[in-house]
């Protein structure tokens, strides 16, 4: 009896010298926006990084590591370790990055785990203020009529910005020269310079440069009119009113951003991080801020944004592999 009890004695000392697992977090918090700075994911993650840490009670920075659409970032922090202290802001275009190039280090499926949507926000197609391009119509007329003359700049191969054109392209048959970048904030430098007529963009990061007079917008992809620009048509309302373009009579489409870890992360943590998210995205100064950037803040549960995915690898994917869009 003495030797067991001696033994009991020996394991509550070693439990009571074993230090306590410090409760998650407790150090800085890294998110990656896997493209330039200035564009929608940058600005995103920019946002969310402003509010979390002081929902979560400690730094939260944001490092962009642009390169191959997205990947390059995506694939540091899946190879990461699950613990919580990497994480990803991406959008939509996850799911037909990999599809475009062919070779992803990563399955999106398997490599990152969900944690909450975070805002979405249309597409708008632009030019400068002194473009003889006045609607979108004419942009349409142009790609049919001279195909491939009209260059337009996107964020980068496979990203929503060039979804978007590839979805007009096969909807009118207008063709065009896409010049793909590391970044919209790239981009819109080329168009503003007049380097490149046309861009297009979420409205989220171009909104800045509409209200200085920098670009002006033919049309948004959203079902409606935007409440910030009234005045700009959506591309259904341009196609079937101006061009007579009857396939655009249902166009829409928007990117969402979603927050994402690596996958296999413990369920406490990503249980605490959405908990965090909804705190952030229902914050009203959050969400003023993402509404004056025209996009809607709204969380979801991980098992939601999963599905998310699921419908766009169902939609976009398939007209990807039928136009053979493949990286340059």
């Amino acid at each position: 009896m003495r030797s067991l009890m001696a033994a009991l004695g020996v394991l509550i000392m070693l439990a009571a010298a074993e230090p306590a697992r410090a409760e998650y977090p407790d150090k800085p918090i890294r998110i990656m926006a896997p493209y330039a700075p200035g564009g929608n994911i940058d600005v995103t993650a920019r946002i969310v990084d402003d509010k979390l840490k002081d929902v979560l009670g400690v730094s939260v920075l944001v490092e962009n590591k642009a390169g191959a659409s997205g990947m390059i970032g995506s694939d540091a922090v899946a190879r990461s370790a699950p613990d919580g202290y990497t994480l990803l802001v991406s959008a939509n275009s996850l799911v037909d990055i990999p599809v475009i190039y062919g070779n992803a280090p990563y399955d999106w499926r398997t490599a990152f785990q969900p944690i909450s949507h975070i805002q979405a926000v249309p597409g708008v197609i632009a030019v400068t203020p002194s473009s003889p391009i006045k609607t979108l119509a004419d942009l349409i007329r142009i790609g049919r009529e001279t195909p491939g003359k009209i260059s337009v700049a996107d964020s980068g191969v496979g990203t929503t910005n060039h979804i978007i054109i590839e979805l007009l392209s096969d909807a009118t048959g207008a063709k065009y020269t896409l010049v793909h970048y590391k970044g919209s904030g790239a981009a819109a430098i080329d168009v503003i310079a007049g380097q490149v007529p046309v861009q297009v963009d979420q409205l989220a990061s171009a909104i800045g440069h509409i209200k200085a007079g920098k670009l002006r917008p033919l049309a948004v992809s959203s079902d409606k009119r935007v409440p910030q620009l009234p005045d700009v048509p959506t591309v259904k309302e341009s196609g079937v009113e101006e061009s007579g373009v009857k396939e655009l009579a249902r166009f829409t489409y928007s990117t969402y951003t979603g927050l994402f870890g690596p996958a296999h992360m413990p369920p406490e943590v990503v249980a605490k991080l959405n908990a965090a998210m909804v705190k952030v995205l229902t914050d009203p100064a959050t969400a003023k801020r993402f509404a004056d950037l025209t996009a809607q803040a709204k969380p979801s549960t991980p098992q939601e944004l999963a599905t998310m995915l699921d419908d766009e690898d169902r939609t976009v994917v398939p007209l990807l592999k039928k136009l053979g869009v493949k990286a340059e």
